[in-house]
């Protein structure tokens, strides 16, 4: 089974779990919490992931941090879990699913704006309300600059793209003229 076939099975497991008790948008801090933590901590995630170590002492390892943590149960249970089906290495995975679903869940939909400057707050708020209205869902945007765009903005929701850029235009234009075609 691929990782990501995995990552996703985990992580509908772990939204139902979630909207059953109604504890999704804890989960999803917790779970994004307890991604940091290996980030920032990287020993803590090879020790915990490398089977040159005991699987016993890998789970003591475990075990030991979890219960310094401030996690609910179902959380710690799940984690430990992952461990037990020897799915811990796909922990990042599964975060990332899993904050889809519970965007999903709650209205929300994430995306990615990319302009050639920085956009005044007024077109960025007019560029998200708008997008807010194409999606009918709230939009979260993240901005980012790329000055190889020349002008405009290309959007990224989902597998959505909306390519405004004046580099594209000048792109298909170029392409019109080398066919023929008038401009």
């Amino acid at each position: 089974m691929r990782s990501s076939a995995i990552a996703r099975r985990y992580a509908k497991a772990l939204i139902l779990i979630g909207r059953q008790d109604g504890q999704a948008e804890k989960y999803r801090e917790e779970l994004q919490s307890f991604v940091g933590l290996l980030n920032a901590q990287p020993e803590f995630a090879a020790t915990v992931s490398n089977p040159l170590h005991s699987t016993e002492n890998r789970k003591r390892v475990l075990n030991a941090v979890l219960a310094e943590l401030d996690m609910s149960a179902v959380m710690k249970s799940f984690v430990t879990l992952l461990f037990k089906k020897k799915r811990f290495g796909y922990i990042q995975d599964i975060n990332d699913h899993y904050q889809r679903l519970a965007d999903e869940l709650k209205g929300v939909v994430r995306a990615e704006l990319t302009s050639a400057t920085e956009l005044s707050s007024d077109s960025f708020e007019q560029i998200r309300q708008s997008l807010s209205r194409l999606t009918g869902k709230e939009v979260v945007v993240e901005a980012k600059q790329d000055p190889e765009l020349i002008g405009g903005v290309v959007t990224k929701i989902g597998d959505l793209v909306l390519d405004g850029s004046i580099r594209t235009q000048l792109k298909n234009m170029r392409e019109s003229l080398k066919r023929g075609e008038s401009v």
